[in-house]
Formats: structure tokens, sequence, C-alpha cells
């Protein structure tokens, strides 16, 4: 342990985990930084960004594809797929060469590049090298979940990791899951033209979202692809040049087999806090192999914080960004500051996408007497012009106070219409601080009024 290298501050990941390296430098602080790869951690990588700019193509053919409604004739004449993805992989590797610059250029940085795991108290071994950290934040992220189905390994299925690599468009695919990832993906291939299949265990997909617009999905996304609900995947098997999954139907018990050119799986992801082996250093995991952490990001280890996907709690970008600041107020600035997931907002860019707040109709309920309100988008005038029919946002209110529980919308924008209610939760006002507020007509806002205006007991 001679040559154990010490450090005032210890930071595990390089997505969320590089705010907390910049605010420790910016206090003069010794930094290590470890980091398996990609730089950037998995938004920027393998998530949200390389996702988003997939999806985005995708989202101006169906445009196309709908403007019939509107009297617009249009045609797609060719879809160039090679050009999509490689304009993906070369902005991402431009942003990586930009952040490794930037850490390379620190002079309080020492950057290890490397599975570390953790050897005993404070004590990290990466790369043969001892280190030890005062403080520890642990943002070392997670990776796909691989369910245990029969026959999986003998084909080579694809994660929302290695999908980013292919070179040519599958003309079929099955994807196994239905929680926002693979909704996601089955929007942007069914958009390029392959055949997409969708087998979900659950009976509805994307399970966090109120029933409603979980129905709502599954009844437009059928229209571009097959959707099956209620069928666990039981075998995969090879077939041919492709692959082949045998279903089960768990209400009828009989079984079905679906055949395509490869497999998607996005059933969930894991924590990668395994890989650490945290136990080593007294930090516990949760049943679901999540870090263990209260309130305010502390693990149960002094001077141990966990943020980001490692803790499980929201898996989401912007909530992992907030955690690490406030985990680094907390140990840096002996601050005993809260972390609330309250006002935490969520998005899925399937299409229709969806956008969500706060509480369910059916989680609110259980503490509170509410008040719930429903309106469509064709209930303001610029929905009523844009044709949109199906689409609605959907309130959850508290009886007594004008609090706003939750909100959720499904339809064109819900991403940016939901802001504004995100802002007022985050607040801490109540609807008379939206329906106050003069918005402008006609505008698709004018939806969260309208919803809020429909605002009824429920019993």
């Amino acid at each position: 342990m001679t040559n154990m290298k010490k450090y005032d501050v210890m930071v595990i990941g390089s997505g969320c985990g590089m705010n907390i390296v910049d605010e420790a430098m910016a206090h003069g602080l010794k930094v290590a930084l470890v980091d398996k790869g990609p730089l950037g951690g998995t938004c920027p990588n393998l998530g949200c960004i390389p996702s988003k700019m997939l999806i985005f193509a995708a989202d101006r053919i169906t445009e196309i594809q709908d403007a019939r409604k509107l009297g617009i004739e249009a045609e797609i004449k060719s879809i160039d797929f090679n050009f999509i993805m490689e304009r993906m992989r070369r902005s991402l590797k431009e942003n990586q060469e930009h952040m490794r610059q930037g850490i390379s250029g620190a002079e309080q940085l020492d950057f290890y590049q490397g599975e570390g795991h953790f050897t005993g108290e404070y004590l990290l071994e990466v790369n043969g090298e001892q280190l030890k950290g005062d403080k520890i934040f642990i943002a070392s992220g997670s990776r796909p979940l691989i369910p245990a189905i029969a026959g999986l390994d003998t084909v080579d299925y694809l994660t929302n990791e290695t999908v980013l690599q292919l070179k040519q468009r599958p003309e079929s695919l099955i994807i196994i899951g239905g929680g926002y990832i693979a909704v996601e993906y089955g929007h942007f291939f069914a958009a390029v033209g392959t055949r997409v299949t969708m087998i979900e265990m659950a009976d509805r997909l994307v399970l966090g979202e109120e029933p409603e617009i979980s129905e709502l999905l599954k009844k437009e996304l059928s229209q571009r692809m097959a959707v099956h609900t209620g069928v666990q995947a039981k075998e995969v098997r090879r077939k041919g040049s492709g692959a082949a999954v045998l279903v089960s139907d768990l209400k009828s018990g009989g079984e079905r087999e679906f055949a395509a050119e490869s497999v998607l799986v996005a059933v969930g992801r894991r924590s990668n806090a395994d890989l650490l082996k945290v136990e080593n250093t007294g930090v516990e995991l949760d049943r679901r192999g999540f870090i263990r952490v209260n309130q305010y990001l502390e693990t149960g280890k002094k001077n141990i914080f966990a943020v980001g996907d490692a803790n499980g709690q929201q898996m989401f970008t912007h909530v992992a960004n907030r955690e690490a600041a406030i985990a680094a107020q907390n140990a840096l600035h002996g601050q005993k500051v809260k972390m609330d997931y309250g006002a935490a907002p969520h998005a899925v860019y399937s299409h229709p996408q969806i956008a969500s707040v706060g509480l369910t109709e059916e989680n609110a309920k259980k503490a509170h007497k509410v008040l719930v309100g429903r309106a469509g988008y064709s209930e303001v005038a610029q929905g009523e012009a844009m044709m949109e029919e199906s689409g609605f946002a959907k309130a959850i209110v508290a009886a007594d106070s004008g609090e706003i529980l939750g909100f959720h919308i499904i339809g064109p924008y819900a991403a940016i219409l939901i802001q504004e209610v995100i802002n007022v939760m985050a607040a801490a006002g109540n609807i008379d601080h939206l329906q106050t507020a003069m918005h402008i007509h006609p505008a698709l806002p004018e939806l969260v009024l309208r919803t809020l205006s429909n605002l009824e007991s429920t019993g």
C-alpha cells in the first residue's frame, strides 16, 4: 500500500459525476476521477442524446406520413438509414473528444480510465493502482438488464447500447420489453421501415404512466407495428439468419412464436454498483442491486454518496444532475439539503410523445382527496387547427389546497407543454399560479388551462 494515492475527493463515473468534479476543483480540492467509459456516461453516449438524434428523424418521417389528414399529399422517396446513424455517431465522437481535452487540461484532476473496485474502507483499486478518497461519490451509472430467457445467449441480440452501432437497417425486429426504451426504439425503427413486433409481459406499455395514457400509446403504436401485451418471452433460438422468440400468453397459457431478423432486449436497467464491489467499503445495496441512500444522497458509510442511476431513485439525467448538485452541497459545504423528487419530470419520446410530473391518480389518492381534470388537444383552438384528435392532458390536484400533485400529457410537444406545470410545482405553487397567468391564444399551452378548468371530484 506504499504507492497508494490520496485525494480529497474521488468521483466514480463521468456522467453526472462531472458536476461534482467541477465543484470540487472550484474549491481547490485534489480530485480523482475514475471511469470505465465511455467518457461522459450513458446519456451523451448510449442513452438520451443518441436516441433522440435518431428519433428526431423518425418524428419528421411520421409527420410527413400524417400530413394526409391535413390535405397534404407528400411522398418520402428514400430514407438513408446509414446517414442517420453516422450523423449520430459522428456527433458522439466529437463530444467525447471535446470532453477528453477538457479533462486533460485540468491541473487538480487525475483521471483514471478503467473499471475500479473497492478493496477496503475508502480504498479503490483501478488499473493496479490503489486510491484513497476522503470523500467518495459513486456515480457509476447503469447497464442494460438482460433477462434470463432460455437461448437468448445463442443469438446476437441488440440492446439500447449495441443498437447504436448498426450499419444496416434490419428488415424486421422483435423488441422484448414495453418500457420507455422499447417504445422509443419501436417508434424509430417503424418510422425507417422496419417491421416491428413488440412483446411486453405486463398488461400494458410504460407501466409508470397513467393507465389511459398507456392505452392510447398502445392504440397509436399498433397502427405502425405489432404490439402484444400480457405475453412473456420463454425462449429465443436461431432461425435461419435471424431469430425466433417463443412467447406464452399469461392469461390463456397458449404459446406463439415470432420470427425476425433481429431481437432488441429492452426490459430495463441494472446498477453498475456490483462491478465496484461496494460491499468492501461498507456500502449497502437494496434487493434490486441499487445503492441505498437517504434523502441527503448519503450511503450508510460516512462521506460516501451515491447519485444517478447507481442509486436507482429516478433514472433520468436531469434527476441525476440535481442529485449530484445536492450531494456536492452536502459533502463539500457541510449542508443538509434534502433531495426532493416531487416535481421531478420525465418524457417518453415515442409517437405520440408522453410527459409526466408528480403522482399518478392512483398514488395521489393514497394520501389525498383529489380533483381530476382532463382535456383533449382538440378542445383548444391550436389543437383543433392541428387536427390532433387523440392526445390529451390529465391533472391531479389536491381538493383542499389546489396543489398540483401530478400532471400527465400524451400528444405533440408534450415535453414542452408540461414545463410550466413543473415550474409551478417546483416553486410550491398551486393552480392559481397557472390560471392567473395570461396565456397566448391560440397556442397549445392553453391545453394546460383547459385541463385545470375541467377539474372535478372523483368520489
